[in-house]
């Protein structure tokens, strides 16, 4: 299992509408995640609409991307959530994840 860190911009004004639709996700969003490999998937958010988010996957963050590329319901998520974020230059906020390097692991 692979673990991704990453990081993406909400914009500030939009942070705490984009906290709402998170805590009431697509079910059928959810069920593509489950499907397409990605397991213990947070996202932790500051107050300047900064977000770090952190999920585990089979093989690697472009394959995890890959599997939801595929995903119809993936492609309305991404487009419904597209006018939250800063600086994405025209890409879905899943492409605009912008991958950490992990320097530490403690189990």
């Amino acid at each position: 299992m692979k673990r991704i860190g990453f990081i993406l911009k909400v914009r500030q004004d939009k942070l705490e509408e984009y906290k709402e639709h998170h805590k009431a996700v697509w079910p059928e969003m959810l069920d593509a995640l489950r499907r397409t490999g990605w397991h213990n998937y947070s996202i932790f958010a500051r107050e300047d609409g900064l977000l770090f988010g952190y999920f585990e996957v089979p093989e690697s963050l472009q394959a995890a991307q890959a599997g939801m590329s595929k995903e119809v319901i993936n492609a309305k998520w991404q487009e419904f959530m597209a006018p939250y974020f800063e600086n994405l230059g025209g890409l879905h906020p899943d492409e605009g994840m912008v991958e950490l390097e992990e320097v530490f692991h403690l189990d």
